[in-house]
């Protein structure tokens, strides 16, 4: 493998979702990018779902700053989308069945919240999903979500960057890295920064392996349907997310044991079944898929730089809420790399220098 050209302001190690975001962003703020992604490892972008929902859990707690992200995160995406030709971000709600009535009490207590209103449609048509989802109890109307088609925007952000020609597939080891304290030279190329965005694989590079990662595995099922009349994201327990008017996806597992990247009986099982008893219609399996999210002990990502080698970064352990914690973090990456600011504290990597 040879990078083009004499090198660039940062080198970004791994195009999932949060590569891709991150180069875009320093790219957007005037730095020059180079990416290097490895073609032979499995991606955690390519199979996660690409949910982004302001409210999560059963007792619909507020996604950590999501007053922030989720504005920031929509303009994002909508522009990109347009800026590279590419769908790939689709605004929608979720509904939240009540699976008794008082969990109805529950959540319209919570929904009369001030801090909270905001997330919450005031009217919700009922007869619009009785037909299709067993509601008997009504439900509540989460708003400021929506559905990224990650393999469609890595896809999109590749093509952009190889024909800039400031793309390259293959691994970049660190024993090939000579670190400076204001470079990192690789290949023959200088850049400034060195940042890493490999998501799980991340604990297998020596810089950062001591970070405490706490990975967790998820399986999701496609399954093909007649006619699927709803264009929102239904969730109880599972999610069932429109694909289009003949297909829908079916999620999600969580194991933080057998942590591979293999598919299996037992989470299609569980999907399936679930999925029976919230849908009314039938619905057949075309595909299940299994991947591993890069979280962390304390549910943080790992933003910042080495404590010995200042020049080199990372931007990863963003868990199961990638898609909406990015852009925004790429932002605050950025205003610190170009404007000294502090980087959070909640997500500098600062916080296990002791490790």
């Amino acid at each position: 493998m040879s990078l083009a050209g004499k090198g660039a302001d940062v080198l970004i190690v791994g195009q999932g979702v949060a590569g891709s975001v991150l180069a875009l962003t320093l790219q957007q703020r005037g730095l020059s990018v180079h990416v290097v992604s490895a073609p032979d490892r499995p991606s955690a972008s390519l199979v996660a779902a690409g949910i982004v929902n302001p409210l999560t859990g059963r007792k619909l707690v507020k996604t950590w700053e999501a007053d922030r992200l989720f504005p920031y995160l929509h303009r994002f995406y909508s522009d990109l989308s347009r800026q590279l030709n590419t769908p790939f971000f689709t605004p929608l709600d979720v509904y939240r069945p009540y699976r008794d009535e008082k969990e109805r009490r529950l959540y319209q207590t919570i929904a009369a919240d001030p801090e909270l209103l905001p997330y919450f449609k005031s009217e919700v048509d009922e007869s619009a999903y009785s037909t299709v989802i067993n509601n008997p109890f009504g439900g509540i109307q989460v708003t400021q979500a929506g559905w990224v088609d990650l393999p469609a925007f890595v896809a999109a952000v590749r093509a952009y960057y190889i024909d800039k020609a400031c793309f390259s597939t293959g691994h970049v080891r660190v024993e090939d890295l000579t670190i400076q304290p204001d470079s990192v030279t690789y290949l023959g190329n200088i850049y400034r920064h060195v940042i890493f965005c490999e998501g799980p694989h991340g604990q297998e590079n020596s810089l950062f392996g001591a970070l405490p990662y706490n990975m967790v595995k998820g399986e999701i099922l496609t399954a093909s349907v007649a006619d699927y009349p709803l264009t929102n994201i239904v969730n109880q327990g599972i999610f069932v997310m429109p694909l289009s008017s003949t297909r829908i996806r079916i999620g999600a597992t969580y194991s933080w044991h057998e942590l591979d990247w293999k598919t299996t009986d037992a989470g299609r099982s569980f999907l399936e079944t679930k999925a029976r008893a919230l849908l009314k219609i039938p619905f057949t399996v075309i595909d299940q898929q299994a991947g591993i999210r890069p979280s962390v002990t304390d549910r943080r990502p790992l933003v910042g730089w080495h404590q010995t080698y200042p020049a080199i970064g990372i931007f990863g352990g963003m868990g199961t809420k990638g898609v909406s914690l990015a852009p925004y973090l790429a932002h605050d990456f950025a205003d610190q790399l170009l404007l000294g600011k502090e980087i959070n504290p909640a997500v500098n990597i600062s916080r296990f220098h002791s490790l």
